[in-house]
């Protein structure tokens, strides 16, 4: 999976789970100041992200988040681990 897809799969996520504008998720966007991402809705997000990686994720692989393109990157590393494991 590249990185645009990745970004993809999280337009939708935000979009079904938190009824984010599509536009409004842009890879600089910050989660908690530009989409009202809180801690709480971080844990759901994680949640919903763990299909693409295909195992549990560590929440220290997330604390230094800080934006959509941050998310992508985290979950992208952790997928070529998982590959190359």
């Amino acid at each position: 999976m590249t990185k645009d897809d990745i970004h993809s799969k999280m337009v939708e996520i935000l979009q079904e789970t938190f009824d984010i504008e599509p536009a409004r998720v842009r890879p600089e966007s910050l989660l908690y100041d530009d989409l009202d991402i809180d801690s709480i809705d971080a844990v759901d997000l994680i949640v919903r992200l763990r299909p693409l990686v295909g195992r549990r994720l560590q929440p220290e692989a997330f604390k230094s988040v800080r934006t959509v393109q941050d998310v992508v990157d985290a979950l992208y590393r952790l997928m070529n681990d998982a590959a190359a494991a």
